[in-house]
């Protein structure tokens, strides 16, 4: 495969600027252009679309986000060690790339980025899920962004795209099902990175829908979601005592068994549950 740009490799880059990898942050470096330009075709075509990157770290997915056509890209690194080589990646692609220093937990990202706006990233391990759960849970739904195409963790991404029944299922599947189509769209093994994790890591991508799949509050979903999955071995009678008064009633009115487990329970049912909570 010919190369994306006329930039130095990443491992000469990450020599040249000292960018050992820092387990403190999270921080797993992806240092194949091809791998990092798969990513960026993962997310779909980015011409014309603003791109959210969180932890660019030396700048290999964000390289593969210029070269596959991206309008714009924002990039929030939180490590300083890397703002010089993502100085050069802006140079290299003129008015193209902004570079925000600073903790993505805590920027504004509609003041930055222009719709329709999209987010790809190699998510830092450390604070990948609550971005994720920040991201399906905006004041208002359908959300700013378009689609997100993220990586986790191996574990976490069959989470994300779990079916009832299975061990995999819970809180952030039914999350991230109720608002978006969520599939994984590549498995990477430990040694893509540098240095290499114990586990398996696989990118996922969501794509918001209009509006949610069935109807329900988004705050007494998540209540009651949360409720019945933090005891997801004890029958819902029992874990969802606290929640509200006559549950086992409020359970039947759902068409749900006061016996079955959290883990049994599909979407549908799960809202069917919230709209008769409220």
């Amino acid at each position: 495969m010919p190369a994306i740009d006329t930039l130095p490799p990443l491992r000469e880059v990450i020599a040249t600027h000292g960018l050992q990898a820092k387990k403190q942050l999270g921080q797993n470096f992806l240092l194949d252009l091809n791998l990092t330009a798969r990513i960026a075709r993962a997310a779909g075509d980015l011409v014309g679309h603003d791109v959210l990157e969180v932890g660019p770290g030396p700048g290999g997915l964000t390289r593969g986000l210029l070269a596959e056509g991206a309008r714009r890209v924002v990039a929030v690194e939180k490590d300083a060690r890397c703002l010089p080589a993502l100085a050069e990646i802006a140079a290299a692609y003129p008015g193209r790339l902004e570079v925000v220093s600073g903790d993505a937990l805590e920027i504004d990202e509609g003041a930055l980025l222009t719709g329709p706006w999209k987010v790809v990233a190699n998510l830092p391990y450390n604070v990948g899920t609550e971005l994720l759960v920040r991201w399906l849970t905006p004041p208002a739904w359908p959300p700013a962004w378009s689609s997100l195409t993220l990586m986790f963790q191996k574990e976490v991404a069959e989470r994300i795209v779990a079916r009832p029944g299975s061990k995999a299922y819970g809180r952030l599947a039914i999350l991230a099902q109720w608002r978006a189509d969520a599939k994984i769209a590549l498995t990477l093994p430990p040694e893509a990175f540098t240095p290499p994790p114990k586990i398996h890591s696989a990118v996922v991508h969501l794509t918001a829908l209009p509006e949610p799949r069935f109807p329900a509050d988004a705050r007494i979903l998540s209540r009651v979601v949360a409720a019945g999955f933090n005891q997801r071995r004890k029958m819902l009678r029992a874990s969802l005592r606290g929640v509200a008064p006559e549950i086992e009633a409020k359970l039947e009115a759902a068409g749900i068994a006061p016996t079955a487990r959290a883990e049994e329970i599909g979407l549908e049912a799960w809202c069917r549950l919230a709209r008769a909570l409220a």
